[in-house]
């Protein structure tokens, strides 16, 4: 190939990351651009899909310019998006309204319609996934029942990652990993599903074609502020998907750990995994063979920006970076099991494993001994238990994993590390990578879809591991009998939870 570097996009939910790489998966530049989320009312997440487009636009100027290249240096440009989002689109592109993303909880009364007709385990035996209003599907049918206007002029409902590429190509498309995370994809057949457009009384031609993630859509028309022109556009996938390429996890039964302010476990699968209790769901994979179990949790990492606040607010005057060393300090220097302290770690509700957005978290087992370290660990060791939960509902239909990777913020925190390995019994790989590996796994997508790479099996060699934090067995007894404990009591306080959700918004209306 002439050129030689990959222009890879991560529409996350604060900003769009371009990073630019070479053909050898090494980081040569990126870029960050920032756009405002709206909440305009209670459970209202919106996003202006023009800023997604200038930052896009922005950014990617900006890393070619660090570069100190040209569009001829550029073999091709991909894009890893957030999910589930709902873009109503004109038949000339122009969005009609703001997007609601998929933190959005608006849609309830539709997802009770969807169940007049559909029961939960029919859907996600259809889908991989349970009725939601954080799904696409849910939220077009509220616009279709609150904002008939927009919904009667609506050509198509996009995903983030696909309305950049109907900019920059004029062509409306998704790909299977985005489809199959709007609640109307059948995923085994991968097309949309006539039983769920049926139920929601939604027409199939809302949804755009759904085509493998290495398709190239076309060649760059134009860009704002940037000369892209002519530079092949590869569609991308979700950035879940785009992450578990990224992490290298790349064949059946390999796994790994994201961990951010919300954190999934996710494997690759030759075939859906259906749980039973429906605790996790389903995905489709990048590599058009594969699928992508997940079980993923809200408030991970989220957990652990609010314990600093809640030690060192701001008034105190001390740094992000010295308040975490500090933390990590004391977590490190309380024994495994925090004296005895659980933390429940659903500050926001919560989806794995528990699907209940009126989950709240708590302290358990606090004595006059305790201090702040037992606190600071416990809140590490109850987030490490939660995606323990989520490890066993994704291996207990068959896969068996012989060690765990992890991408994210989470590779820093020793603590974490350690303790998700004692507690699994397995080895936790911390990727070289792993900060960038969303945007890694677009990269790799961009290369298979122009034949820079045979296949996505490169992304093993292209995401090496930095190090391995290797189980404990010592420790194994204490954590499966705390373990225990944790489960026990989340079903001893789940019957609260409602309660005081109720109370808080009466408190805080």
């Amino acid at each position: 190939m002439g050129t030689a570097y990959l222009l890879a996009h991560d529409l996350g939910t604060t900003g769009n990351k371009a990073t630019l790489f070479d053909t050898q998966g090494r980081l040569i530049a990126s870029a960050l651009e920032t756009y405002p989320t709206y909440y305009d009312k209670p459970g209202w997440v919106e996003q202006d899909p023009e800023s997604w487009w200038q930052a896009v636009c922005r950014a990617s100027g900006t890393v070619m310019q660090k570069a100190g290249i040209t569009k001829s240096d550029v073999a091709a440009i991909s894009f890893s998006g957030h999910m589930m989002g709902c873009v109503p689109v004109d038949a000339s592109g122009h969005p009609l309204r703001r997007a609601i993303i998929w933190a959005d909880q608006r849609a309830t009364a539709q997802v009770k319609k969807l169940l007049e007709t559909l029961s939960a385990e029919e859907i996600y035996r259809i889908t991989g996934t349970r009725p939601n209003s954080n799904y696409t599907l849910e939220k077009i049918m509220w616009i279709r029942d609150n904002e008939p206007d927009v919904y009667r002029k609506t050509k198509v409902v996009l995903q983030s990652k696909d309305y950049i590429v109907s900019r920059l190509t004029g062509t409306f498309v998704t790909d299977y990993s985005d489809a199959s995370a709007t609640n109307a994809f059948d995923l085994s057949e991968k097309v949309w599903s006539d039983d769920l457009l049926h139920a929601a009384d939604i027409p199939a031609s809302l949804f755009p074609e759904a085509v493998p993630s290495a398709t190239v859509v076309g060649p760059v028309r134009s860009a704002h502020g940037v000369d892209l022109a002519g530079v092949p556009v590869v569609l991308g996938g979700g950035d879940g998907a785009c992450a578990t390429v990224g992490a290298g996890v790349i064949r059946a039964n390999e796994g790994y750990n994201y961990f951010g302010s919300s954190s999934w476990i996710a494997i690759a699968s030759d075939r859906p995994v259906i749980d039973p209790g429906m605790r996790t769901f389903n995905l489709c994979h990048l590599a058009p063979d594969l699928y992508m179990p997940v079980g993923t949790m809200q408030s991970a990492g989220g957990s652990y920006d609010w314990i600093r606040g809640v030690l060192f607010p701001e008034e105190m005057g001390k740094s992000t970076d010295e308040a975490y060393a500090l933390l990590n300090r004391w977590a490190a220097a309380s024994p495994p099991c925090a004296g005895g302290v659980l933390f429940l770690p659903y500050l926001i509700g919560e989806r794995s494993p528990h699907w209940n957005e009126d989950a709240r978290g708590a302290f358990v087992g606090l004595a006059r001994s305790h201090g702040v370290g037992e606190l600071v660990r416990a809140v590490i060791e109850g987030v490490a238990f939660n995606l323990h939960v989520i490890f066993d509902a994704l291996t207990e239909q068959g896969t068996i994993l012989k060690s765990l990777r992890m991408i994210g913020g989470g590779i820093r925190n020793a603590v974490l590390c350690q303790a998700l390995a004692d507690m699994l019994g397995i080895p936790i790989q911390r990727v070289e990578s792993g900060e960038f590996a969303t945007s890694l796994g677009a990269a790799v997508c961009a290369g298979v879809g122009v034949g820079a790479f045979e296949d996505f099996s490169v992304a093993a060699k292209l995401s090496p591991i930095a190090g391995t934090d290797e189980p404990l067995p010592e420790r194994k007894a204490a954590y499966d009998r705390t373990y225990e404990l944790f489960n026990r009591t989340y079903r001893s306080l789940e019957p609260l939870c409602s309660d005081l959700a109720a109370l808080q918004r009466e408190l805080m209306s």
